[in-house]
């Protein structure tokens, strides 16, 4: 049986979309939304707590707003819970089931409730005007590679950023180098794919 949290957000998907697309910033606004995947595990890197506050933190002082998959656990959390004390706007994007299992954030801004994982991915691509990649997991992997599938397409102009924290996605960076190699992919076609180092050279990618 689910749970009355769950029966009261799944009868309001709706309404939370419409609150969701009210918190879209206007067009030409230099502020944007910025979805951030990551996990909902905090890791074993000591690295991974620190850097990820420290995004938040820059995304909410910046008076950027952030998009993410909603969970109050690990990483996820402490991004959350980071942009909020820096007084910014949170949107959580959730699957059914996650919030039947009670691992959404109760004190983010808006909660977009979506009937399956596939709705949830396009969900937080709809919304973004930056897209940011933590060290994460499969699930993390899975959600920047439509990003950068997208990109690569011409389908999306927004910046694709992986943050490549302590070296993470240098064997991803690798790959991508070696499927230019091996004529699979080209320059142009990973034009707007980014890794940045640190929180400096995500800042100075989205421009601000």
């Amino acid at each position: 049986m689910s749970s009355p949290t769950c029966r009261a957000a799944c009868a309001n998907i709706a309404d939370a979309n419409a609150r969701a697309g009210a918190a879209r910033h206007d067009e030409g606004d230099k502020n944007m939304n910025i979805t951030v995947y990551l996990g909902a595990s905090v890791g074993n890197d000591p690295a991974f707590l620190p850097a990820v506050r420290q995004l938040g933190t820059w995304i909410g002082r910046s008076g950027h707003a952030l998009v993410y998959g909603g969970s109050k656990s690990g990483l996820m959390g402490a991004l959350a819970d980071s942009v909020l004390d820096a007084g910014g706007h949170v949107t959580g994007v959730e699957p059914s089931f996650f919030i039947e299992a009670e691992f959404q954030h109760e004190g983010i801004d808006d909660l977009i409730v979506t009937s399956d994982m596939a709705g949830r991915k396009a969900k937080m691509i709809e919304l973004g005007d930056a897209f940011i990649a933590f060290p994460g997991g499969t699930g993390t992997l899975e959600e920047i590679a439509e990003v950068m599938s997208a990109v690569s397409l011409g389908h999306l102009s927004t910046p694709c950023i992986l943050y490549n924290l302590n070296g993470y996605y240098n064997d991803l960076k690798a790959l991508l180098e070696h499927m230019i190699d091996k004529g699979l992919s080209s320059p142009r076609r990973q034009q707007g794919i980014y890794f940045a180092e640190d929180l400096h050279e995500i800042a100075s990618i989205i421009g601000s």
